[in-house]
């Protein structure tokens, strides 16, 4: 058993640092090269493609390539064009165009995407087939992903690879690394007994029969809106806390010369907040799980509109960091666990994928597009430092209304009677 734990271990911190090695400083390297009007672009297309390479791959790994496998694959040509990605960066430096790096960027992400419900996958079915608890013994195992992730950012962050195209290349050696060790992975099990004259188990679209269920629906529906909320600081926080630079009176902040840094609060209270989740689910059950998810993204944005980096205005910074724990885990893992135990094992890896095209698809992407026209529209007109993080407050203020005004809709309309007596 520990001899499966560590090996799942092993791959969740190489997905992970895989995505963190760019996620959460992309913005600083794009600002830097003249693509500052591109950011929304960059995180949106991780939100386009997850809307059909999540469930497309999860199809596959249930249908004809093992899941252990699959995400190999995914990972080697995610490897190779995000380096390609890498090598346009530094053969144009600050002359590059948009053209000349988000092509292999995008197809970097879309094969990237689908291996996070790959991972998932992999880990279930391990943990499953050891008769292990899954909802007990996985998320001290998802702990290493964030760790991975931290570790990414840390390097990324004091090598001064946060300015440069040097983070694609790191997330590109993490892939390769992946990408071999993936084949020693347990093997999973494809589904190639199908229904003669079935179209739908044919083509491997019995997860969307989920959609049928009226409590999976409702869920998949918020899964959906509370996405909206996932792109939205990584892909504008890191620069919102560049912009204070432009003050004297922060430029040589620690939040400011250090910001990758600062984030990775939030990567170091997920590693916390996943160990909470087996004892929250059982006690709580998903729906108040999620209900505290939805009060934790409003304060995460609550505080990152009313702080600064100095004094009292800092400590509401690092608490904006703390709380995304709260936020991030109760929603993302506590969900994929939900959908599993929801969920046939013959579908196992497309319903993940379903979960991802709603989260990450659908919710991270119109999530990022809107998030890019909140914060263009209150900042567009700002003339000095004062109008412009006052235009920056009042975009934080409104994603915080957000979050609050689903959760609250979520909290009337999600019908689930939790038993803790009977929960695993």
């Amino acid at each position: 058993m520990k001899g499966i734990k560590f090996r799942l271990i092993v791959m969740n911190f190489l997905i992970f640092a895989v995505w963190g090695a760019y996620l959460c400083s992309l913005g600083v390297y794009l600002d830097n090269i003249g693509l500052a009007a591109k950011i929304g672009s960059f995180f949106a297309i991780q939100g386009i493609v997850s809307l059909f390479m999540p469930a497309l791959m999860g199809i596959v790994a249930d249908r004809w390539i093992p899941a252990q496998k699959l995400l190999g694959i995914c990972h080697f040509i995610a490897a190779v064009f995000m380096a390609l990605a890498g090598y346009m960066g530094m053969k144009y430096d600050s002359d590059i165009t948009f053209g000349q790096i988000f092509p292999y960027y995008a197809i970097s992400v879309a094969f990237f995407m689908p291996t996070i419900a790959l991972g998932n996958s992999v880990s279930y079915n391990a943990l499953s087939k050891a008769g292990m608890d899954i909802v007990k013994d996985f998320p001290p195992i998802r702990v290493f992903g964030t760790i991975g992730f931290i570790a990414s950012m840390w390097i990324v962050n004091f090598t001064g690879y946060k300015e440069s195209y040097m983070q694609l290349y790191l997330s590109a050696v993490w892939g390769i690394l992946l990408g071999f060790y993936s084949f020693t992975l347990p093997e999973c099990p494809v589904n190639k007994d199908v229904k003669q004259g079935s179209i739908i188990d044919a083509l491997g679209l019995r997860a969307f029969s989920l959609f049928k269920q009226k409590q999976m629906c409702i869920f998949f529906i918020f899964s959906f809106l509370l996405g909206m909320c996932l792109q939205v600081t990584n892909g504008f926080a890191t620069t919102y806390l560049d912009d204070f630079g432009a003050s004297p009176e922060y430029a040589n902040a620690f939040a400011v010369k250090h910001n990758v840094f600062l984030s990775s609060i939030s990567q170091v209270s997920e590693t916390l907040c996943i160990l909470l989740i087996p004892f929250f689910l059982r006690k709580f059950g998903i729906k108040k799980v999620m209900v505290i998810s939805f009060i934790a993204w409003f304060l995460r944005f609550a505080f990152l509109g009313a702080g600064n980096p100095a004094g009292f205005g800092l400590v509401l910074f690092i608490l904006s960091m703390i709380v995304y724990g709260v936020a991030f885990d109760f929603f993302n893992i506590s969900g994929s666990l939900f959908v599993d135990q929801n969920t046939d094992v013959s579908i196992r890896s497309s319903a993940q994928g379903v979960f991802m095209m709603m989260t990450n698809g659908f919710g991270a992407t119109l999530g990022a597009y809107l998030a890019g026209g909140v914060v263009r529209n209150h900042l567009s007109g700002a003339t000095d430092f004062a109008s412009q993080m006052a235009g920056w407050s009042n975009a934080w203020y409104i994603f915080a209304a957000f979050a609050l005004v689903v959760g609250i809709l979520f909290a009337i309309v999600f019908k689930y009677k939790h038993n803790p007596e009977t929960a695993k």
